[in-house]
């Protein structure tokens, strides 16, 4: 009987240690986007904090903290800071992980380049097709850009 309690132990110590780790992986994967037309980055949870640099609109982010309101993110460079949950949407929003990228009329390496973005630019998927992405740019603009120039 007494090792049959022990055995019962390190299962359910065993199933709550796997339970954390789902719930650590889940907030860590949650990529969020701004959904402001400008958002400060901070060094800390709370406006107290410094702002380390802003950014637009769009913008994507993997959440890997809470702190009540507010989230630490890491960007597409692997910076990290802090954004207060307000600003922060679910929108599918992707960002320019190159310089000079051709945003083209059509998912197609043939059609007509509408615009070149640098790198940093980012903008709200409306559609996908094959390893193309429809994007806007929260000016308006709308094309498409290769799966491969995004994060």
């Amino acid at each position: 009987m007494y090792r049959f309690k022990n055995k019962n132990v390190f299962i359910i110590s065993i199933c709550c240690i796997l339970i954390l780790l789902c719930v650590g992986i889940a907030v860590a994967s949650e990529r969020l986007s701004v959904r402001s037309s400008i958002a400060n980055l901070r060094n800390g949870s709370g406006t107290k904090y410094k702002v380390l640099w802003q950014v637009e609109k769009y913008h994507p982010f993997l959440v890997i903290n809470k702190k009540k309101d507010w989230y630490e993110v890491k960007d597409f460079e692997g910076d990290t800071a802090w954004i207060h949950k307000s600003l922060l949407g679910k929108t599918d929003t992707v960002i320019s992980i190159k310089s000079n990228c051709n945003v083209r009329s059509k998912p197609d390496i043939s059609s007509d380049i509408l615009l070149r973005v640098e790198r940093g630019v980012p903008f709200k998927v409306i559609g996908r097709k094959e390893d193309w992405i429809n994007i806007e740019h929260a000016d308006g603009e709308v094309g498409w850009i290769s799966e491969k120039l995004v994060w």
